[in-house]
């Protein structure tokens, strides 16, 4: 079988972090985002792999070259000379995607969720039509386009965008499944799945709506990275709970705590909950930390709180100093001692020496 994963350009909803990596290497819960999309894909049976992105960096190519020799895959750039949407690159990667008839996934970057691969491909080729889009339910569907289905049927009629009234509250998770018919819909032009060619196919009888089980985010900007991370680490806690530190560990408060066998975290420290710690990590004494993120090769020096943030690698926090309020720091970045930082996005090689009370970006 083939995926599709929509890549696209320079990540810049995720900077500052994207400004030293690649997007879709940015670690995610220790490992890099397209690795957890990539090991289940794999899981489902998945050999051929199509990355659709706006620019190839050399980085990535060395990286994914690993991947593949381990996976036993094969993964081709396809690299779009313009933005083509989200429907254009499949039209792009038709040489790969349609080799042949079995079934191909799209699935959007960003999206982090349990990946039903498995179950949503039995699903695919049990009603036999050309489409089917993973789709999770929300508490608010006015702010989303909403997924409006036949009655009795998981066959989708029409979509209504950001309803008045209540029509569903079904939402499209950014995972398909289609088969290669779809791809003599598509033109290699910018196109919108969504707007364009979704409609055409509910038209047609030929779309279905496969309802996700568990926690979804598009973890595309920091905030929603923190948010997911906590939702994933929830998801892990019942599904891999030997994967987290042990409630037993004098250091953890509040559970969902990930530590990465490398690092070391000193006396007295209160973790935790829903808290990433990478490899070769230092945690000081007495540190607190909180709904964050640390990044390989991170120092929080002793009796440094850290809350809502997501450390970059190779960066530092000083003694007695507070991290809050969605704070970014990009790689190697070095907080001083006794400064307190809100909100701010601090952009790579900065040291930060004085209070930033006000969320914005320090360049």
């Amino acid at each position: 079988m083939k995926a599709l994963i929509l890549v696209g350009g320079f990540g810049t909803r995720l900077r500052p972090l994207t400004l030293s990596v690649p997007k879709p290497l940015v670690d995610f819960a220790n490992k890099p985002i397209i690795l957890h999309q990539i090991e289940a894909l794999v899981k489902a049976g998945v050999s051929d792999i199509v990355l659709a992105v706006n620019y190839k960096p050399e980085v990535m190519v060395a990286v994914l070259k690993k991947y593949e020799e381990k996976f036993g895959i094969t993964i081709t750039f396809s690299v779009e000379e313009e933005p083509l949407g989200t429907a254009g690159p499949l039209a792009l990667a038709r040489s790969i995607l349609g080799k042949d008839d079995s079934p191909f996934f799209v699935l959007n970057a960003d999206v982090t969720c349990e990946y039903p691969f498995e179950s949503m491909r039995d699903f695919h080729l049990a009603h036999g039509n050309e489409g089917t889009i993973l789709a999770t339910k929300v508490e608010e569907p006015s702010k989303y386009g909403v997924i409006v289905m036949r009655q009795g049927s998981t066959q989708i009629d029409r979509f209504v965008e950001k309803p008045v009234e209540f029509v569903g509250n079904r939402i499209n998770a950014g995972i398909y499944m289609f088969s290669p018919s779809i791809l003599d819909r598509i033109e290699p032009r910018p196109t919108s799945i969504e707007k364009e060619i979704f409609p055409q196919m509910a038209g047609d009888r030929q779309l279905h709506t496969f309802d996700l089980e568990g926690f979804w985010m598009d973890i595309g900007q920091p905030k929603d990275f923190l948010t997911g991370t906590c939702l994933y680490l929830s998801s892990l806690a019942k599904r891999s709970p030997e994967q987290l530190a042990p409630a037993t560990e004098d250091f953890v408060c509040g559970g969902n705590v990930l530590v990465h066998p490398t690092a070391r975290i000193g006396q007295g420290c209160k973790i935790g909950p829903n808290v990433t710690i990478g490899p070769n990590v230092v945690v000081g004494n007495g540190v607190c930390l909180q709904r964050c993120v640390l990044m390989e090769d991170v120092h929080i020096k002793d009796y440094a709180w850290v809350k809502n943030s997501i450390v970059g690698w190779h960066s530092s926090v000083g003694r007695w100093s507070r991290l809050d309020g969605v704070t970014v720091l990009g790689d190697d970045v070095h907080v001083l001692d006794e400064v307190y930082v809100n909100g701010a996005s601090v952009l790579p090689h900065k040291s930060i020496s004085s209070n930033v009370c006000e969320p914005g970006i320090v360049m």
